[in-house]
């Protein structure tokens, strides 16, 4: 039986390697774009050909990256009842689409620095695991969508991109916390940076 097991299990490797050869060639015409999507955290060469495989590379057909992200199925449901949104749940969309990007959030939530592990750990601290993988995947598609469209290479924002997006509140929230442990906090804005906060 081991040797059976093992047998089948050179097999399927041989298939795999065939399956894979006859990808990377069918690839070779979109071998641009699939450089330029591997740039993005998270994008390796199996999941650009998943990409170029279902969206195709005119992203004319689609008007929009929200268009792009609803037949996807990664768009958040809007299920809502006297003003009470009832839930959040994803739409049926491609399963395809939608299966390799989760795994490349996956991927991305093993990061430590960048924008898209930035955004994964913001969303799992107010929304947890699960919807963070989901938010991940969205954007992982919906920057994908702008490169295509546009031609222009992956541009990492950075891990403190929300920070600096809202200086203000990060700030606050950083007092807050030192605060929390007994700490007296005196805050000085810097005279090269304008302030974030009041001082205190």
């Amino acid at each position: 039986m081991l040797k059976a097991h093992y047998e089948h299990y050179q097999f399927l490797s041989e298939q795999i390697k065939t399956f894979e050869t006859h990808i990377a060639q069918s690839m070779q015409p979109y071998a641009e774009q699939v450089e330029a999507l591997m740039g993005i955290p998270g994008v390796d060469q199996l999941v650009a050909w998943h990409l170029i495989a279902e969206m195709g590379v005119d992203m004319s057909v689609l008007p929009d990256a929200d268009h792009c992200a609803s037949w996807a199925g990664l768009s958040p449901g809007t299920c809502e009842s006297a003003g009470k949104q009832l839930s959040g749940r994803t739409k049926k969309g491609n399963k395809y689409l939608r299966r390799i990007l989760t795994q490349a959030a996956w991927a991305v939530s093993h990061c430590k620095q960048g924008y898209l592990p930035a955004l994964f750990y913001r969303v799992k601290a107010r929304r947890g695991w699960g919807r963070a993988i989901v938010a991940t995947a969205h954007k992982i598609l919906v920057i994908a969508y702008c490169m295509l469209k546009s031609g222009m290479p992956y541009q990492e924002l950075g891990g403190d991109y929300f920070d600096k997006l809202h200086p203000d509140r990060t700030a606050r929230r950083l007092i807050q916390r030192l605060e929390r442990l007994g700490l007296h906090v005196m805050v000085t804005p810097s005279p090269t940076l304008s302030p974030a906060v009041p001082a205190r």
